[in-house]
């Protein structure tokens, strides 16, 4: 029986998306709820599974394409039984004709025509392995692996190294020493958009940034006494962010502007605690949200935030968990940052920045110290919020973190 593929229904905030990657070809066998396809979006990747045991038949939307919700992208068999290598017989041999030829070229993926187009290769020279001969991405990259590796004809000299730079965590790319390549490769809409976003905030905020240092001695210490046991007892571990976020919480509540919104002339004052944590994955800067934190203990705020990394880094976050926030927490600290100026997160209106741990010399009553010290920074908006109360909100959470018990206590 024929099954139309679709693409997933976009909630309002999404206009469209991309067909990021096939992961089966035209022919290929599908178990039920296996892989098909990969729907890049300015947020999340949506992924789409067969709907049953079958056969993927036809790909309306190659990789690239832009799409919109419910669209038509493929065609599925469900019962049938497929290969996922052209039959033999198929009219896709050795000796194609020109309309042949023709015809395949215009099943080709953007993936594809890009490839052979970037890298100067004779289409003829690649065995398809897709239904009818259709060249796939994976044979074009097996080609150009495959004549790297050939050596010269005429006399000894080492293998020609690859046209296409090998891959590195992160979306980046790795060559070889003394190469002078270049790679030119279109920017994923989730990076496109938060790109898009940050320069955003800088043209239309008045954006400006405090700074202050935090002793984090007594929070460590805190941690060390406790951490077997609020471990063993809650089954997750205690980090320091869960401190940071109930300090934050508490700091919004003394200024509730910080908290707030602007929405064309309008600022909208929010009465719940919605913080996002900003999490740099490899297919970009996402910020899932921590939803009514104020409510949440230290022990669901830390089971939250191990979750939301394992999504960010599989990919799987949902559109929900990562709409709305009211306040935004960065913390380059985990990558080496001693100090920086993060930048804000529309149409919020502040955004705290965590930043490395560095034993530093501090004078204590008259003597000096060495101690853990952070540097905290306040990036805030202008328009809504005066430095007096930016700065006495940075003094705040410094304070509590300081002397983490009042947490505790809520005093």
């Amino acid at each position: 029986m024929a099954t139309q593929i679709k693409a997933p229904q976009f909630p309002e905030a999404v206009a469209d998306g991309t067909v990021a990657t096939w992961h089966k070809q035209p022919g290929d066998a599908v178990a039920r709820e296996e892989l098909l396809v990969d729907i890049e979006t300015d947020k999340i990747v949506l992924e789409i599974v067969a709907p049953a045991d079958g056969v993927l038949t036809e790909i309306l939307k190659g990789e690239g394409e832009v799409i919109e919700s419910q669209e038509l992208i493929a065609m599925f068999e469900e019962g049938a039984k497929g290969s996922g290598a052209a039959p033999a017989g198929s009219e896709a041999t050795a000796s194609t004709s020109e309309s042949d030829s023709d015809q395949i070229e215009d099943n080709w993926g953007p993936a594809v025509r890009k490839l052979i187009a970037e890298n100067n290769i004779d289409p003829s020279k690649i065995s398809g392995t897709g239904k009818g001969g259709r060249i796939t991405k994976e044979d074009v990259v097996k080609f150009m692996e495959g004549s790297a590796s050939t050596p010269a004809p005429v006399k000894a000299a080492p293998a020609a190294k690859s046209t296409a730079p090998k891959s590195a965590p992160g979306g980046a790319v790795n060559f070889d020493a003394g190469d002078r390549e270049e790679r030119r490769v279109p920017m994923t809409r989730l990076r496109a958009r938060v790109a898009e976003r940050l320069v955003e905030a800088q043209q239309t905020a008045a954006m400006l940034t405090t700074f202050n240092e935090v002793n984090m001695k007594p929070v460590m210490d805190m941690r060390k006494n406790y951490k077997d046991q609020f471990e063993k007892a809650h089954g997750v571990r205690l980090g320091f962010m869960s401190f940071f976020i109930k300090a934050a919480v508490e700091a919004l509540k003394k200024y509730p502007s910080v908290n707030a919104s602007i929405d064309g002339t309008d600022i909208v004052y929010h009465g719940y605690y919605d913080i996002g944590v900003a999490v740099s994955s490899n297919r970009g800067l996402v910020v899932p949200i921590l939803k009514d934190t104020d409510k949440k203990n230290f022990a669901e705020i830390e089971a939250q935030i191990a979750e939301y990394g394992a999504k960010a880094q599989a990919g799987k976050l949902s559109l929900d968990e990562m709409t709305g926030g009211t306040f935004t927490i960065s913390n380059g600290g985990v990558f080496g940052s001693l100090l920086s100026t993060p930048i804000l997160n529309p149409p919020q209106t502040a955004i705290l920045g965590m930043h490395k741990i560095q034993e530093r010399p501090m004078a204590v009553n008259g003597k000096v110290e060495i101690l853990p010290m952070m540097y905290l920074a306040v990036s805030y908006d202008h328009r809504m919020i005066d430095g007096k109360e930016a700065v006495q909100f940075l003094v705040t959470i410094k304070d509590l973190l300081e002397d983490p018990a009042r947490l505790l206590l809520d005093i």
